[in-house]
């Protein structure tokens, strides 16, 4: 459970307790605030109850303009509100639309802290590939800057958001290029390990491939709204964007233009499989805007977004099915 704090003008109680009476919300206190007219109201909720009583909340509190709310966690809540003999049914999605924005939404920020996360794990990546050492490329994998803006894309075009969309590609593009760029220069200068079997495992590409992707999304989508967070380790770990875009700029780097060729395949693979699949997880876990007017705008970008997803996954699919040297 969770506790909801709303501080807001005295005139918008009455208002508040009537959304905690149709929620039957587990419990609730009002106190006073140190701003003259004001008060605040803290509200115990459950998982299933807190995207409701929030956009309820909104509803009421649209026409002031002084008001907060506050989502805070609650390690554990005594007694119990589950009584004895009674199953308590929990929604899949219990992670509220803000909350998400906010988790997700720091991942589409182009910052130094993001560069230099590219420009580390590029170069541990690298060398890992280079040695073929598995455990140095798996620890590249974790910390996976290049999945962030993905998902950030995704849940902007569930919620209708052009800005988040917008600023997620921009942040995705810079993090790609930098990645790039950086493993051309590595492939330039440093000896291509042509046996690395790390190294050639990223430079083929099949259907299971994106199979991979697409399940590696979508598991991302539900660690994210279902709140346990430790899934996204191993969909990093699946599926990892770095490892294929290193090996494309280091065999770039060292002239090997049929290795790079099927990297490139793999990484494109990855990233369309990965938004569509992350679209299509949104969609089904019913994450979508508050008011009707975003909803609509919301809907349009996600049918559209999904059809030009799907075109470019079949066009890539084919493109591997004829050329199947590429393909393991």
């Amino acid at each position: 459970m969770k506790i909801i704090e709303v501080i807001a003008d005295e005139s918008y109680i009455d208002s508040i307790k009537n959304i905690m009476e149709k929620n039957s919300v587990p419990d609730f206190w009002i106190l006073s605030s140190e701003s003259e007219g004001r008060k605040v109201v803290r509200i115990l909720v459950k998982p299933e109850q807190r995207q409701t009583v929030l956009d309820a909340l909104q509803g009421i509190l649209t026409t002031s303009f002084s008001y907060r709310v506050v989502v805070i966690p609650v390690e554990t809540a005594l007694p119990r509100e589950e009584a004895e003999g009674e199953t308590e049914i929990i929604s899949a999605t219990e992670t509220t639309r803000e909350e998400l924005y906010d988790s997700i939404g720091k991942n589409a920020r182009l910052n130094q802290t993001y560069l230099l996360l590219i420009f580390l794990s590029t170069v541990v990546v690298a060398i890992g590939l280079l040695k073929d050492n598995v455990a140095v490329v798996i620890g590249a994998m974790v910390i996976a800057p290049l999945l962030g803006p993905n998902l950030a894309m995704a849940l902007g075009t569930a919620l209708g958001d052009t800005e988040l969309m917008w600023k997620a590609f921009k942040t995705g593009l810079a993090g790609m290029s930098l990645a790039l760029a950086l493993s051309i220069l590595i492939g330039i200068f440093w000896p291509l390990n042509i046996e690395s079997r790390e190294l050639l495992a990223r430079t083929y590409v099949g259907l299971d491939s994106a199979v991979l992707a697409m399940a590696s999304g979508a598991a991302a989508v539900i660690s994210l709204t279902s709140g346990i967070p430790s899934i996204l380790v191993g969909v990093m770990v699946a599926v990892a964007l770095l490892p294929p875009a290193a090996t494309l700029g280091l065999m770039l780097g060292a002239g090997q233009t049929d290795l790079a060729y099927g990297a490139a395949l793999l990484l494109a693979v990855n990233i369309v499989a990965i938004n569509l699949s992350a679209k299509l997880g949104f969609l089904i876990q019913g994450i979508k805007p508050r008011t009707w007017l975003e909803k609509k705008k919301a809907k349009q970008s996600m049918q559209s977004y999904i059809i030009i997803w799907v075109l470019t996954l079949a066009a890539l699919l084919l493109v591997i099915y004829f050329h199947p040297d590429f393909i393991k």
